[in-house]
């Protein structure tokens, strides 16, 4: 029977409320690994298992438990192992590395932010930007909306400064969020969006983040800001002792959609 993994914690951790189940139809019991100082919070995994609501929910029941009486570091859903002992053998190969992770991200939460541009904000932005779009955009308009030639090269012209500040953007938001976090990690490009950033927040400081978001969304009117948080801190599991909590960790999108 393969072994599905929901997080990594230290051994003295408190116990688990009883009878606790996870993913699966039936749910599969919860269960404790313990390797060293280390230990693993496991369950049975089902076979077939797919990303279906309730199984989602339940894995992050488990977390929420489990991180509600200390640090936990959560592995992502589908976390499977070939049995216990493979287990263990990894708490036990990369016992410093969890061990780090798990003084590092004590008292933390991850929060996932998604920013694009709010397209009749952003254009208006661009034309004030640009003489260049500004004059031409007049011209057609005198022409009675120009020529075809003249209406592709202002679309071109357009898309290719809405795009030019799609990076500008992303960085001016991190930049507005970075000082009031420990930790960066940008996420995959996702479809849609400039940006894709989770930010590693101590738990006692998260309504003043909470509160620079609120500030750069004032700054930055042409973009849409979206927030999922707080989150376990799924972004930051990775990094070792030799790539301290300051720097930018190349973690993935966070599950906030």
């Amino acid at each position: 029977m393969s072994t599905y993994v929901y997080g990594i914690t230290a051994s003295a951790h408190p116990a688990l409320p009883e009878g606790m189940d996870g993913v699966g139809d039936p749910p599969r019991p919860v269960r404790i690994l313990r390797e060293g100082e280390l230990a693993a919070v496991v369950s049975d995994a089902p076979e077939n298992l797919r990303p279906k609501r309730k199984d989602l929910l339940a894995h992050q029941n488990v977390l929420a438990e489990a991180g509600a009486a200390g640090c936990v570091l959560p592995m992502r859903f589908g976390s499977v192992a070939p049995d216990d002992q493979a287990v263990t053998g990894v708490l036990a190969e990369r016992a410093e590395h969890y061990k780090e992770r798990l003084r590092t991200l004590d008292g933390r939460v991850e929060y996932n932010i998604k920013a694009n541009h709010v397209e009749e904000a952003v254009l208006h932005r661009v034309m004030a930007e640009s003489p260049e779009i500004r004059s031409l955009a007049e011209a057609n308009r005198k022409a009675g909306g120009g020529s075809y030639e003249d209406k592709i090269r202002l679309g071109e012209m357009v898309a290719a400064a809405v795009k030019a500040k799609e990076a500008g953007d992303a960085d001016a938001l991190r930049g507005a969020l970075e000082p009031a976090a420990e930790a960066v990690s940008v996420g995959p490009e996702s479809t849609g969006w400039l940006a894709n950033v989770s930010f590693l927040v101590d738990r006692e400081a998260a309504e003043d983040f909470l509160a620079a978001v609120e500030q750069a969304r004032k700054d930055l009117p042409h973009l849409e800001v979206r927030v999922n948080g707080p989150l376990p801190p799924y972004s930051f599991v990775e990094p070792g002792p030799a790539e301290p909590a300051g720097t930018a960790a190349g973690g993935a999108d966070a599950g906030a959609g």
